[in-house]
Order: structure tokens, then C-alpha cells, then sequence
């Protein structure tokens, strides 16, 4: 860069030092080069200041001081706190297996229903429909996991039986299949539908003893938490 040619020196002017313009500020141009000098590495606030590190790094091709923001991205008080964001800069500068963690975080969330980023601007259409790709198709593979009946051992002594010799299951699995469904439509993820509010609300819906008929259920829901679990959760 500082081969470029310069501006002659006016008359009666001493040369100066070679001056080279960049678009980066003094702020972010200080953090890229305290990451590749050897001292201790600058903490990164926020994830506008990593994208703006992570971009001059990128752009300079300095490839230590890269490797090291990609972990930063993905450190979870960036990716656990703000997965979209985390994967449209990844997205952005084509890191992708930071993008593929990034996309299991955002299971978590609804993607649909996030805060307009900026960070979005600078992704394609391609990685964008990639990352709702996963969410559709893990969404309905988990939800036709719940369509499958549970095993006769999974009863309650007060609310189910057989009906002309077929087994009828309990009516929280009715309510609990109801309400999974819809929620793994906005998170395909067993975070919420296996936790205990979840599970409370769908005992609530059923009879005076499907709260006992769950507990006594774990180990089925384990395993179907497992099956869900299991399903491919990376773009």
C-alpha cells in the first residue's frame, strides 16, 4: 500500500511520510491492530464493533487477526444472545461454519418475528432462504414425529382407555401434540415444549390426574425429545 504514488511535495517542501487514505475509523483500525501486534487482545463490546473489525480483517487479509474475531463471533454472549445477527455476518463474509452454528442458535427463535437488522443488508437471498429452509423443514419433521401414538404403557387411570378395542391415549398428549405443533411452527426446537411451564400448561388442559400421568411418562418424552433432537439442525 505504500508503494502507491504520492503526491509530489509543494515548492520548498520537505517529502513527508507516505500517507495512505482507508475508509475504517480510528477506532476500529486501533482494535485490528492491537489483535495482530502481540499484546493482550482488546475486549469487543458489541457486535457492530466486531462487524467492523471482522470487515477491515477480511479486507487487509489478515489472516491471524481473522481467525480470531471468528471465535469472538461465535462466543456465546454474542451467537446465544443474538443469533440472526451472528449469522448474517457470517453470511456476509462467507465463514461458514460459523454460519452453521450460528444457525442452530436461531432455532431458538422465531426468525421471522426478529428485530430488522442492518446486518442483514450485506447477506444474499441465497443464504437468507437457506437459513428458513432449516427452520421449515426441521419444523415439519418434528412435527410429524408427534403424529406417531404413544406406546400403551403411556396412560392415565382417570381420562383414557380403549374405545370398541382401540387404545386411546391420554388427553394431555392430545393437548400436549395441539400445542408442540404450533410451537415448533415458530421454534423447531425442544427447549420450550419439553420444559416445565410448558408441560404444566398442557397437565392444566387435561384431567385431575394427566399431571401424574406425565411424570409417569418421562421416559417416553425422553426419547421423543431425543427423536426431535436428533433431526438435522445445522443449514
Amino acid at each position: 500500500m505504500f508503494t502507491l504514488p504520492q503526491a509530489p511535495p509543494a515548492d520548498g517542501e520537505e517529502p513527508t511520510v507516505p500517507v495512505v487514505d482507508v475508509e475504517e475509523t480510528h477506532a476500529t483500525l486501533d482494535t485490528l491492530l492491537r489483535i495482530v501486534y502481540p499484546m493482550v487482545d482488546p475486549w469487543i463490546e458489541t457486535l457492530d464493533e466486531l462487524s467492523l473489525v471482522l470487515g477491515a480483517a477480511v479486507k487487509y487479509d489478515l489472516a491471524v487477526a481473522t481467525e480470531t474475531l471468528r471465535k469472538i463471533l461465535v462466543a456465546p454472549r454474542f451467537v446465544s444472545k443474538w443469533p440472526t445477527r451472528v449469522y448474517a455476518i457470517a453470511s456476509r463474509y462467507d465463514l461458514e461454519e460459523e454460519a452453521k452454528i450460528a444457525s442452530r442458535y436461531t432455532l431458538s427463535v422465531n426468525v421471522l418475528d426478529c428485530p430488522l437488522s442492518e446486518d442483514l443488508k450485506y447477506i444474499t437471498a441465497y443464504a437468507y432462504h437457506r437459513l428458513l429452509d432449516l427452520h421449515r423443514t426441521r419444523a415439519k419433521a418434528a412435527q410429524e414425529l408427534l403424529l406417531d401414538m404413544p406406546p400403551d404403557n403411556v396412560k392415565c387411570m382417570l381420562c383414557n382407555g380403549t374405545h370398541y378395542g382401540t387404545f386411546l391415549a391420554p388427553k394431555w398428549w392430545t393437548q400436549f401434540q395441539s400445542m408442540a405443533r404450533e410451537e415448533l411452527k415458530q421454534r423447531p426446537t425442544t427447549d420450550v415444549i419439553f420444559s416445565m411451564p410448558f408441560l404444566a400448561q398442557v397437565a392444566s388442559a387435561g384431567c385431575d390426574r394427566c399431571a401424574g400421568s406425565i411424570l409417569g411418562s418421562y421416559a417416553f418424552l425422553e426419547e421423543l425429545r431425543k427423536k426431535i433432537d436428533d433431526l438435522p439442525a445445522t443449514i
